[in-house]
């Protein structure tokens, strides 16, 4: 049996390298299909390791044109990612390397990274880094960041640095409350950020981002872009290992 599948397979693949001799089931018959197939079955059976071989090649694949399409699409939209003029940016401004996240402040990934981020890019010395508040999680995470934003615009960098590790740690739902909170511990005017969040200027922002986003096919956050690679979640290798693993490449 084993042998009788080498065969129908050597006759197709030769066939289908000859236009003029393409393999075509159809013409099978009947009893010649039910053959076939039981022929398959049975290699497969026999050598169940092809399939994980074969969903292994296609997986390598399907990777492989993920990372093109969204080299892709970093270079599409180059300028709204890097250079909107709206998000927070800290680091090294004239760094060799730049760093976007995509955050939502109610994300536990976030959260949970976003000491290890801001370590990393201290660490290194040599970064750029780019925060885009992206809320996908329900009000509460539009609150955050409409206050974020609003945060930004009223006290400037600094005192959105602090507003965003504020956020990270806040665990109480995201209220005027609890707002007006953390813009006194922060030392801003807190009517006037609570006052701007509802804005056209706040508003701007978030839709620019959520439009960017969309382009981009960014569903979840984070999402890191870092040089001219994106990458949907957390790196696997960690922050920093992933930084240099890029950093070899260009």
């Amino acid at each position: 049996m084993t042998r009788l599948i080498a065969a129908l397979f050597l006759g197709a693949t030769t066939a289908l390298a000859s236009p003029a001799l393409a393999f075509d089931i159809s013409a099978m018959t009947q009893d010649e299909k039910a053959a076939f197939g039981q022929a398959v079955r049975d290699y497969l059976m026999e050598n169940p390791q092809v399939l994980i071989e074969s969903i292994n090649v296609l997986e390598t694949r399907q990777a492989e044109a993920a990372t093109r399409s969204d080299l892709e699409l970093v270079a599409a939209h180059r300028a709204a990612i890097f250079e909107d003029g709206h998000s927070w940016v800290g680091g090294n401004p004239d760094g060799d390397l730049t760093m976007v996240e995509f955050i939502d402040y109610r994300c536990g990934v976030c959260r949970q990274f976003n000491q290890e981020v801001h370590d990393a890019v201290e660490e290194d010395g040599n970064i750029k880094l780019i925060l885009k508040e992206f809320p996908i999680l329900g009000e509460d995470s539009e609150m955050s960041s409409r206050f974020a934003i609003s945060v930004l615009q009223v006290g400037g960098d600094d005192a959105y640095v602090a507003a965003h590790d504020a956020l990270m740690a806040l665990r109480a739902p995201a209220s005027p409350e609890a707002l007006r909170e953390i813009a006194e511990e922060i030392g801003v005017d807190a009517d006037e950020v609570l006052a701007r969040m509802n804005t056209d200027s706040v508003t701007q922002v978030l839709d620019k981002n959520h439009q960017l986003g969309e382009s981009m096919s960014i569903q979840g956050t984070p999402t890191f872009i870092i040089g001219d690679q994106m990458l949907r979640g957390v790196p696997r290798a960690g922050v920093a290992a992933t930084i240099a693993q890029i950093r070899e490449t260009m």
